[in-house]
């Protein structure tokens, strides 16, 4: 059985490290690489860069983890969208190891 995803999106890699960090100390869940998104309304929003954390454990492990980030990040810049996914389908697992991080 595939482990439960959780996915936040944050406001600033800076949030996003801060969130990780929180989420990873609160449970017993790995994490997957960032992603990145620059959207196009991007100098409207609080930071103008949108990172997307990805814990990975069991499902109560990952949403301990999710609500540890969630109540970090929104002592800083904010989340934009949070979600946990229990057990993610083959290609969902292939789209959560991609990421804008290592491309310019």
């Amino acid at each position: 059985m595939a482990k439960a995803a959780g996915i936040l999106e944050v406001y600033g890699l800076a949030t996003a490290f801060v969130a990780a960090d929180a989420g990873c100390k609160a449970a017993d869940v790995t994490i997957e690489n960032f992603d990145k998104n620059k959207p196009a309304n991007a100098d409207k929003l609080p930071v103008p860069l949108l990172v997307t954390i990805k814990f990975r454990g069991d499902v109560a492990a990952v949403e301990a983890a999710m609500d540890a980030a969630a109540a970090a990040a929104q002592s800083m810049s904010g989340i934009v969208s949070r979600h946990v996914i229990p057990n993610p389908e083959g290609a969902t697992e292939k789209m959560l190891k991609l990421s804008g991080l290592d491309k310019r």
